[in-house]
């Protein structure tokens, strides 16, 4: 049996190794490498998989949400609301732009925003929320939205994690993860559902001056070469990259079918085991599960990690530390205790392995080993 891997990139490279070499190849060849016919056909297909009117592609997820808040005029002092269980990105781009970071807790069954908590902490400083689409579903964003439009915020969807999740709306109606807010970011970093191989990012609007202003920001602020309107950043995906992931987007959806899965396999394996959760799948949304995460009940997970580590099982943890307990973003306003939801989760989460290649046989191992564990804790 091959090592087992968290994400097996290589496994999934070499079922389309031909296309992606020949696609590479080709833009090699071109010399067409920033800004090709590459780019501009991955943005025009990613734009009607979304049923997005704009994609703008620019460097890396956490340049989409900088650029975002760019072109939406936040300014220094101004709040914006996130999750504090969330991977720092989110909270260090509002940071970075001297804007105030509202941190709220989450929901303990979806790990996503808790609208409650988000409508406690608008002050009216705030201008923006920024949910976070976690592990692969999405935050409950038709409350959110609401919530938005009832105090006039902007809503900045990260779903560097959920790309291809549908939500559902109370109507019937669905939409794609990140494309209901204002504007939605998202990473093509290699370990997302859908990553190239290298960085990338994108951002995606229905408003066609905001996205006028998205891709004049992403170029340094320039429409006109030479002629700068707007402070901008240097900021775009490269053309092979954008090749890569014109072929990987044509299998999403059957990436995401081979997750989920997987993670049947294992909420069927860990049903009623008092001493995990599995994860909730909210009414709401698709789970396209980029993690799939556990919650201990009173297990050891330092020697589980050790355990699983020992019979070469590799888990992850995702995220050992709220962002209000990070060295860099104390903040007098919030102190151990005040987020119990995130703090729990923090102290008990474990991401077991998870991705397009993982065959029924290497499952039933991990299976079998995490039981064990489970069966003498």
């Amino acid at each position: 049996m091959k090592k087992i891997q968290m994400v097996d990139l290589i496994g999934q490279y070499e079922k389309i190794q031909q296309e992606i070499d020949k696609a590479v190849l080709d833009v090699i060849r071109s010399s067409a490498y920033i800004n090709g016919p590459e780019v501009k056909a991955f943005q025009a297909e990613l734009e009607q998989y979304l049923g997005a009117k704009h994609v703008i592609n620019c460097a890396n997820g956490t340049d989409a949400l900088q650029i975002a808040m760019m072109a939406l005029d936040l300014q220094p002092g101004d709040e914006v609301i996130t999750a504090d269980f969330t991977y720092v990105a989110t909270a260090e781009v509002i940071a970075l732009l001297k804007l105030k970071p509202v941190l709220v807790d989450v929901n303990p069954d979806t790990f996503t925003l808790d609208p409650a908590a988000v409508e406690r902490a608008i002050t009216p400083k705030t201008k923006a929320i920024v949910p976070v689409h976690l592990f692969g579903q999405c935050a409950p964003m038709e409350a959110i939205m609401d919530i938005a439009r009832k105090y006039k915020l902007y809503v900045i969807e990260d779903t560097a994690q959920a790309i291809g999740a549908d939500y559902y709306f109370k109507d019937g109606s669905k939409q794609k993860a990140g494309t209901i807010g204002t504007i939605g970011c998202t990473s093509f970093f290699p370990s997302k559902n859908l990553g190239c191989y290298g960085d990338g990012g994108a951002l995606f609007t229905n408003d066609d001056e905001l996205a006028k202003k998205i891709r004049m920001i992403a170029n340094h602020g320039q429409s006109v070469l030479y002629y700068h309107d707007v402070v901008g950043v240097n900021s775009r995906l490269d053309s092979i990259q954008a090749a890569i992931l014109r072929i990987k987007l044509r299998h999403l959806d059957e990436y995401a079918a081979a997750r989920r899965a997987v993670a049947d396999r294992y909420d069927l394996a860990f049903a009623n085991n008092p001493k995990v959760k599995t994860p909730v799948r909210a009414q709401w949304s698709d789970h396209v599960f980029h993690q799939y995460t556990l919650v201990l009940n009173g297990v050891d997970r330092t020697k589980l990690r050790e355990y699983l580590a020992s019979k070469d099982i590799p888990a992850m943890i995702y995220y050992p530390v709220p962002l209000h307990l990070q060295k860099a973003y104390v903040d007098p306003r919030y102190k151990a205790g005040d987020f119990p939801v995130t703090e729990h989760l923090c102290a008990n989460v474990i991401s077991l392995p998870i991705h397009t290649e993982l065959s029924a046989e290497t499952q039933d191992l991990i299976i079998q080993e995490v039981r064990s564990f489970l069966a003498t804790s």
